[in-house]
């Protein structure tokens, strides 16, 4: 299948990040949480999303992605990503010795801990080849995360309330 016009003129870290932020950016920003500027992070395919809590807590949801590239020698593989979460009193969401640090994965937090099969297991990544199909996962886990994590992450949403 031939590049998409986006892929010709960027590396595949930043036209995940196009991507991402045209499905699920605006989602995001009506929730409060910013994309953190960190090109470093970006170039390994981590892209995170923050937002202040009470407490000195912050919020993040974290989007690492593994592109593969067609070659002779890895074959046809699809790109995925998986999305992280983290609640904490230290920078990055770094573990913390605070009552209230997280770290979850969505697909955890789903499939586990709130027990909704709407994904094949708790370690669960979303697999995409081109643009479309990456549109589509993401979408997916958009609606996850604005259910699911985001309410979770700000103390509104207890898996363990009846």
């Amino acid at each position: 299948m031939d590049k998409h016009p986006f892929e010709e003129r960027q590396s595949s870290q930043d036209y995940f990040r196009t991507i991402m932020h045209t499905v699920i950016g605006q989602a995001f920003t009506a929730a409060d949480y910013q994309l953190l500027h960190e090109p470093m992070k970006w170039l390994g395919g981590r892209f995170r999303y923050a937002k202040s809590l009470e407490n000195e807590l912050t919020a993040y949801v974290e989007f690492q992605v593994l592109v593969y590239n067609d070659t002779a020698y890895t074959g046809k593989q699809a790109s995925r990503f998986t999305v992280n979460l983290y609640r904490s009193d230290k920078v990055g969401g770094k573990p913390s010795q605070h009552p209230q640090y997280i770290h979850r994965s969505l697909s955890q937090l789903v499939v586990t801990d709130f027990g909704v099969t709407i994904l094949p297991d708790a370690d669960y990544w979303w697999q995409f080849n081109d643009t479309d199909s990456l549109g589509k996962a993401l979408a997916e886990a958009g609606h996850l995360i604005i259910g699911y994590a985001i309410p979770y992450l700000s103390g509104d949403l207890d898996p363990d309330d009846d």
